[in-house]
């Protein structure tokens, strides 16, 4: 599955309970974020493109200076995905303010908040799935008219620790580290892998296909384009066999890869690509590597 050299070949893999080995597998899908926009999108509303995977909710603004994006009142924690590509960006609750001028996750107590934008370009938030008022907007609810048996359901990771109802993890702060595969934050619902940036391709003889017993994996492109190489295993049934996906996507773009199907993607523009995977509940494997979560002291396991 991985190469020696590798992070993730030291991680302890995991199995399928015994009840999901006969369930059907689910289809993977994919989104350009930009093309699910209206032509003539003028509001933030009608530039936000929205998207639900089993347990996230993905809210992608093409945003413009000046806009205010309401949040709502919120069961769960709300993250913002802050890149380079992002406006800067100010976060108000009803007792905070806080400035993000620089790439990063921000998370958001449950509760009323607003973003207002200073500059343009995109907007990433990542809500629960239970929150009705933006499960109502995916623009593809039918993926999801029933709950996929092959993957966990969310149940919240233990309160964090502290005070606030803003917090903000830079990405300045986190110097690159070979033995630490990218770099990881988690809140109670979700956890967030800022992948290195990749200059130019990625070297076809040093692919990574893998697969993931009970989780779904969202891969967010943030620049450049990638190619989504996904094989769904083969069942008894073989009316259900898919033949193997080879997908390319520009930026930006979502992949929603299910578990198990072999899956790795690979970079393919000659700039710079910036790929970003989301995970919902938090990895156990990732949180148990010593120092791979950066976060960990502020949001415990359970």
């Amino acid at each position: 599955m991985y190469a020696n050299d590798d992070p993730r070949s030291t991680l302890t893999v995991a199995t399928a309970s015994p009840q999901e080995h006969g369930a059907a597998i689910a289809a993977a899908q994919y989104f350009d974020l930009n093309r699910l926009l209206p032509p003539d999108a003028e509001t933030p509303n009608e530039r936000t493109a929205v998207v639900r995977a089993q347990n996230v909710i993905l809210a992608h603004t093409a945003a413009r200076n000046g806009d205010s994006l309401d949040n709502g009142t919120l069961d769960g924690e709300l993250a913002v995905v802050v890149t380079a590509e992002s406006p800067a960006l100010s976060v108000h609750t009803d007792d905070e303010e806080q400035l993000i001028d620089a790439p990063g996750l921000v998370v958001v107590r449950p509760g009323a908040s607003r973003i207002e934008v200073h500059g343009d370009g995109p907007v990433v938030r990542l809500f629960e799935a239970g929150e009705s008022a933006w499960r109502d907007r995916a623009i593809n609810p039918e993926a999801y008219a029933q709950d996929h048996p092959r993957v966990a359901l969310l149940r919240r990771w233990p309160e964090p620790a502290g005070k606030g109802t803003v917090r903000f993890y830079p990405l300045a702060e986190v110097p690159d580290d070979p033995d630490r595969f990218g770099r990881i934050f988690r809140t109670r619902s979700f956890m967030v892998n800022f992948l290195p940036p990749q200059e130019g391709p990625r070297d076809p003889h040093k692919l990574s296909p893998h697969t993931h017993a009970d989780f779904e994996q969202l891969s967010l492109a943030m620049r450049g384009s990638y190619v989504h190489h996904i094989r769904t295993p083969w069942l008894n049934d073989s009316t259900a066999w898919r033949d193997d996906e080879h997908m390319p996507l520009g930026s930006p773009s979502l992949a929603i890869i299910p578990p198990p199907t072999v899956h790795t993607s690979a970079a393919t523009d000659p700039g710079v690509n910036q790929l970003i995977d989301i995970f919902s509940p938090p990895r156990a494997d990732f949180s148990e590597k010593p120092g791979w979560v950066l976060n960990a002291d502020d949001y415990p396991m359970p």
